[in-house]
């Protein structure tokens, strides 16, 4: 915005010649760009032509006087200011002019002092008119785009192809888009504005939006989902974040709603697949893998050291093939939650213990030594199925005797805590580096490298493990350093 004392065109209307030069000079040392006029009509027709701003007028002047000239500027001109030059007339003929507008008025004879006073005054007044309407655009520009961008929001969610639904910190439902109202069955007309537990039939939803909007989680936290059973075998995963304050406090709870029925009928077709597979393949490999081990048995003498080779590595490649169709069967049924379903207390230290005397004679054609130390307290039963405990921990003591050299240490130590019991297995094996940490509980990923190349394996052990583990919601880690060993620790908690 330009400064108003700098850009002022002033215009002075006066028949007397001394006034309108006195002015004129006055006004020039103050910066200002000044007109002037020997009569109303010439003054009217400068007006006219140029972008005065304030206009100085004597109200005795032949012809058009003063007042005329003012209500003529008040008509078409309303910006410009008025101020009003008497000498002459009266006291109540400088009223009449403020009354019909004017700014302003000065009396003759008048210092240079007193005509920059009155027009400072009248310049500081055009500053304020101007910075008034610059924040009033700059208001309406603002809320014009307020306006606009809460519109393009609210389309943007409203035809969002997931639910969205927002809450307050106290549970009130703040924001609900139509496809939020279609899956949780609510009546178009609600309004929002109500606790949420008067939108939701299902009870377990409703606590977990309510933890949330009370700040339960932190906006870094895994939060966990829920899964949301509609009539007719529909599925929604509802997955809930907090909304963090100026100061990283809760202010309530963004629930998105994402329908992954496709997703639960593909699971479900892949998992009859794998099993049907599964299992019109396992019977025609048992049969093969059973001829060729009598084969070998019975001509052992026979044939040449090349061909016993290659029949060795087939009943090998047999046995695998029968080991990866029963680890493929296995997690089909863990996926499809066929695992653990009626759990019942069982003391797991002895369970963990009968697998170690089991696998003994593994490790012993190793010449390993394969230790059990059990817990130095009394370890709570816990509720889970006894073959789910001997299958993570079957397959965890194998891989610890497969990756660890002859003549190596396998120790499994139980230790029961104040809330849960741990089951570490400690290995003096071959180890891993770091990188392949994060990744050993994938399907079908396994390390290979010099040591481990010629050790065969199905790749689904550990993944069933962690399977395993998450169904009896209990943790497992893993601690590896190459060429020293590894350590992995199940944590299951007391009922």
């Amino acid at each position: 915005m330009n400064d108003p004392v700098q850009s002022t065109q002033i215009l002075v209307i006066d028949d007397e010649r001394d006034i309108r030069e006195g002015c004129e000079r006055i006004l020039s040392r103050m910066e200002c760009k000044v007109f002037i006029a020997a009569n109303g009509m010439e003054g009217l027709e400068i007006i006219n032509r140029e972008p005065i701003s304030i206009v100085l007028c004597d109200i005795k002047m032949p012809g058009i006087d003063g007042i005329e000239v003012l209500s003529r500027i008040r008509e078409s001109k309303k910006e410009i200011l008025v101020i009003m030059i008497t000498g002459f007339a009266t006291v109540e003929t400088a009223i009449e002019a403020m009354k019909r507008g004017a700014y302003d008025f000065v009396s003759k004879p008048f210092t240079p002092d007193q005509l920059r006073i009155v027009v400072k005054r009248a310049i500081e007044k055009l500053r304020l008119i101007q910075e008034t309407e610059a924040l009033r655009i700059e208001r309406e520009r603002n809320l014009a785009d307020l306006g606009m961008e809460q519109s393009r929001i609210r389309t943007i969610i409203e035809t969002l192809p997931n639910g969205v639904l927002v809450t307050n910190m106290t549970g009130q439902v703040v924001l609900l888009n139509p496809v939020a109202i279609k899956y949780l069955g609510i009546d178009v007309s609600r309004k929002t504005g109500e606790q949420i537990g008067t939108y939701l039939q299902d009870k377990g939803l409703c606590d977990y939006i309510m933890a949330i909007s009370q700040g339960a989680y932190r906006i870094t936290d895994d939060i966990p989902s829920y899964e949301l059973v509609l009539p007719e075998e529909r599925y929604v995963l509802v997955q809930g974040r907090p909304v963090p304050g100026a100061g990283n406090e809760c202010l309530g709870a963004v629930v998105n709603l994402a329908d992954i029925t496709a997703m639960k009928v593909f699971d479900r077709l892949k998992s009859e697949f794998v099993a049907k597979v599964s299992h019109e393949l396992r019977s025609p490999l048992s049969t093969i893998h059973e001829q060729l081990a009598m084969v070998i048995q019975e001509n052992a003498i026979g044939y040449s050291e090349d061909s016993q080779y290659m029949l060795g590595r087939a009943k090998e490649k047999t046995q695998g093939l029968i080991a990866l169709i029963g680890d493929l069967l296995d997690l089909s049924r863990i996926e499809a939650g066929n695992v653990g379903q009626n759990p019942v207390p069982v003391q797991v230290d002895d369970i963990v213990e009968r697998v170690v005397e089991f696998l003994k004679v593994q490790a012993q054609r190793k010449e390993q030594q394969l230790v059990y130390k059990p817990s130095a307290v009394l370890v709570a039963p816990i509720l889970a199925d006894a073959m789910a405990i001997e299958s993570i921990f079957g397959n965890i003591i194998t891989n610890a005797i497969k990756y660890t050299p002859d003549k190596g240490k396998i120790i499994v130590t139980v230790e029961a805590l104040a809330r849960c019991v741990s089951i570490s297995v400690e290995d003096t094996g071959f180890g891993m580096e770091k990188k392949h940490l994060p990744r050993i509980f994938e399907k079908f990923y396994r390390v290979k490298d010099e040591n481990t190349r010629f050790i065969t394996g199905t790749g689904l052990g550990l993944p069933i493990v962690k399977s395993l583990v998450e169904a009896l919601n209990g943790t497992i880690s893993v601690e590896s350093e190459l060429g020293k060993g590894t350590i992995f620790t199940v944590t299951v908690p007391y009922p």
